[in-house]
């Protein structure tokens, strides 16, 4: 049995394939609760930055027209964007140089 489609989910998968390099990869789940409507965006590792863009303009921007879409449905719509696996590198801890083996690197 295929799930059943709602604009907003529809909305949201339209504008996400468009932007991305790999629309096979888009997923969008849909889950409703007293809090509205929540949709859960999985795409390709490749494409979170387009997604998110620039200081997370690009994703606002996708946040708001939601909210349109789910004022014009009487629903309150929220946008979850999954991280996906191996999304962001470990932070790595680097041991300290000291001020000879940076002076040393300079090669003065």
């Amino acid at each position: 049995m295929a799930a059943a489609k709602y604009k907003e989910q529809d909305f949201l998968e339209y504008v996400i394939k468009a932007l991305v390099d790999t629309p096979e990869a888009v997923k969008v789940d849909r889950k409703v609760d007293e809090m509205g409507v929540l949709l859960t965006l999985k795409i390709d590792k490749a494409d979170m930055g387009k997604i998110i863009g620039r200081n997370g303009n690009t994703a606002k921007a996708i946040r708001s027209l939601l909210r349109v879409v789910g004022l014009k449905n009487q629903a309150r719509v929220n946008l979850k964007i999954e991280e996906p696996e191996g999304g962001r590198p470990a932070l790595s801890v680097s041991k300290e140089a000291s001020v000879d083996e940076v002076v040393d690197d300079l090669k003065l």
